[in-house]
């Protein structure tokens, strides 16, 4: 009877020891990609939903006249971004209730003052002013 051939049945502690070493460090290699991807991503998020809101502007002016729509941003109020939102939001093919749900969190926008002047939303991340 040959008792060498039992011994070949499992693997070592040493064996899977080195396997979840390498496992491990593979992990630790892969998690700063993963994090720096998400924050690209809201990054890129952020920007879209910016651009989709000055595409709705140009089509706030466009359906409702210069004038118009003058005077429902003016209306709306010059610091109340919330408000100016929602003239947008039916102009949007997707809009959330509220602003502050709309963008990504660490993100905000403001809007320009006069709507006439067509100046583009700015953006504001955890960094500070995003140019888009």
């Amino acid at each position: 009877m040959n008792r060498g051939w039992k011994r070949c049945l499992g693997f070592s502690l040493v064996e899977m020891m080195a396997c979840v070493s390498i496992i491990g460090i593979i992990a630790f290699m892969a998690i700063p990609s993963i994090t720096r991807m998400r924050s690209d991503g809201e990054l890129n998020l952020a920007i879209t939903r910016a651009e989709a809101l000055n595409l709705a502007q140009s089509t706030f002016i466009q359906v409702k006249g210069r004038t118009e729509a003058a005077q429902q941003w003016n209306k709306a109020g010059a610091k109340n971004h919330e408000g100016r939102y929602k003239l947008l939001r039916e102009y949007m093919s997707y809009a959330e209730p509220t602003l502050s749900q709309y963008m990504p969190s660490g993100y905000a926008v403001t809007f320009s003052e006069s709507i006439t002047s067509m100046t583009k939303a700015g953006l504001t991340g955890p960094t500070g002013n995003i140019l888009y």
